[in-house]
């Protein structure tokens, strides 16, 4: 397997708002990027294999197929980097979540990570880089997102333990944004403009993140062998330094 010139770098959840910038400011960046998603999509990359990453996260056959895929797709290249970016959001309270809810998140958003890294470790060129996506709902959330904050509270432990684990074989790191400005996001906004600036106004920055401020931010930690692993950069506009009260 090469160890220089142009390496591979895979998405998972390319089709979202947040995977659609990763895989281009990725392919900016140089990498030749695998895509992922459930389903095909017009995404920025050099391949793009259709894949259930929640199949992957629960048999055994599904995560063996998924691994010869992606080395297929590589083609001889090494794989520089991995972004475990796809997640599901049910929202529920607590009185109204259902175990099936409780366990489809945790399949997505915190053992379908687990068993990527699994799958891809022996394509991963010594000191590459995994890149979980966590969210700041792992450090304050709100009424009704049970399910996707306990996951993404999960996912900066299974990334300190995997750099542990890891050791000098491959830096693992977690990037948790603040709302962004994603397709999905803006739609929900789409005819309620004041909730929205309410949203905005609630960041010290004033605004909400970008895609592809998030994805640049991503490569960038990617791109140098920095003296960083099992560390959570939060790319959230200050929200978590802002302390909300009635007064």
């Amino acid at each position: 397997m090469s160890t220089t010139g142009p390496r591979g770098a895979l998405v998972t959840g390319a089709a979202g708002g947040i995977g659609r910038a990763l895989c281009k400011s990725l392919r900016t960046a140089g990498y030749f990027v695998i895509a992922t998603d459930r389903m095909s999509a017009e995404v920025d990359c050099d391949r793009f294999l259709a894949c259930d990453i929640a199949e992957v996260a629960g048999n055994d056959a599904a995560q063996a197929r998924f691994a010869d895929d992606v080395r297929t797709l590589l083609d001889g290249l090494s794989l520089g980097v991995i972004v475990n970016n796809a997640a599901v959001q049910i929202l529920g309270r607590f009185e109204e979540i259902t175990v099936s809810d409780f366990q489809t998140s945790l399949d997505v958003n915190l053992i379908a990570p687990l068993r990527v890294a699994q799958a891809l470790l022996p394509q991963l060129v010594v000191g590459g880089c995994i890149v979980n996506i966590g969210s700041v709902h792992a450090k304050a959330t709100k009424p009704g997102f049970i399910s996707y904050a306990t996951t993404k509270a999960a996912i900066g432990g299974l990334t300190r333990a995997l750099a542990v684990d890891l050791g000098p074989r491959a830096r693992v790191l977690c990037i948790a944004p603040a709302a962004t400005a994603t397709p999905m996001l803006m739609a929900g906004f789409e005819h309620a403009p004041e909730a929205f600036a309410e949203l905005e106004a609630a960041h010290p920055l004033a605004r909400i993140a970008t895609p592809a401020e998030v994805a640049n931010f991503t490569v960038a930690l990617c791109g140098v062998s920095q003296f960083v692993s099992g560390a959570t950069f939060l790319v959230d506009g200050g929200i978590l330094s802002r302390l909300h009260d009635p007064l």
